[in-house]
């Protein structure tokens, strides 16, 4: 048995009308047994991933549902028993529907919710660790920077090698892994609120995303812009327009593509923001079948740059 116990939380956010206009609020609960103030969070179930916990846990928590904003960062402190307890949170807008459609009534894990203003969230906390995290929070708060859109870069699920039965690569199908992988990815993408979903034209990654588009009623984008043949060619121009336009329009969007054109769409991202390039694109577009990375920016002052970068490299599902 290891040694971490890992968890996944929100720092739940809303706007509130005031005579001065809206106030930024927190989101902070009693909890019953501990007797403590924090923020919505718990363990993760068996195979569950970090960012499904964190919208999980939430709704259990709080009855809110919650699409997952700009990563903040990860907890780590010690239990009995020498344990070592992980905790990694996320901003999370509460949008007025969502606080009114609330199911919560207090209980034997959380007796209250509190909805507190900013400045005084810091203070009402009772840990030192989520106080060292909401600071991370504030300085965001502070340059106007919680309005957020994510951008995650998706590289195709296992696929069957290419052989006489498709000697053209962009007609290669999903292994029975890869049909699996599909199928594993649509809580997790969906965790993050995708609004629109791109593709590349070729099969393996349309099927990719076909269980995540049926699931949220959207359809896919193809682009031929993001195929490996057109990468291949050389020119990529219509490929640095598309990925302009999707930050042009500032909503949570998938695009699913292939290993080669994976850094060079994550290079266009930077190009369009004005963003520091680094080692870190490369780490984060090293991704193996089914594997994604998250990139997060400003709704309203995209030209900030990239906040921040969370990469995912799914594991191969056996029979």
């Amino acid at each position: 048995m290891s040694n971490e116990l890992l968890a996944a939380g929100t720092v739940c956010w809303r706007r509130v009308p005031s005579p001065v206009g809206e106030k930024l609020h927190v989101l902070l609960i009693h909890r019953t047994k501990q007797r403590d103030v924090s923020f919505p969070k718990g363990k993760l179930d068996p195979g569950e991933s970090m960012p499904q916990a964190a919208v999980r846990e939430t709704a259990e928590e709080t009855g809110l549902q919650v699409s997952l904003g700009v990563m903040l960062g990860t907890i780590h402190y010690a239990l009995t028993g020498g344990r070592e307890k992980t905790v990694q949170y996320w901003a999370a807008e509460v949008t007025g529907a969502a606080a009114l459609a609330s199911t919560f009534t207090p209980n034997n894990e959380v007796q209250a919710l509190e909805w507190v203003p900013v400045e005084e969230a810091r203070r009402r906390l009772t840990y030192k660790a989520d106080r060292e995290l909401y600071d991370v929070f504030l300085r965001l708060a502070q340059h106007e920077l919680l309005d957020t859109f994510s951008v995650t870069l998706l590289r195709h699920a296992k696929a069957e090698p290419r052989g006489t039965d498709t000697p053209e690569d962009h007609l290669r199908e999903l292994t029975a892994d890869g049909v699996r992988q599909a199928q594993t990815l649509v809580p997790i993408l969906e965790a993050f609120g995708p609004r629109r979903i791109h593709s590349s034209t070729a099969r393996r990654c349309l099927d990719t995303v076909a269980p995540l588009a049926d699931h949220l009623g959207k359809r896919v984008r193809e682009s031929e812009a993001l195929s490996q043949d057109f990468w291949d060619a050389g020119d990529l121009t219509a490929t640095r327009r598309l990925m302009g336009k999707i930050i042009t329009r500032g909503k949570n969007t998938i695009v699913c593509s292939h290993r080669p054109v994976l850094p060079d769409l994550a290079r266009e991202l930077v190009l369009a923001t004005g963003s520091l390039p680094g080692d870190y694109l490369t780490a984060a577009a090293g991704l193996p079948p089914a594997g994604f990375c998250v990139f997060h920016f400003s709704r309203t002052r995209p030209g900030a740059g990239i906040l921040a970068v969370e990469s995912y490299p799914l594991k191969l599902i056996r029979s």
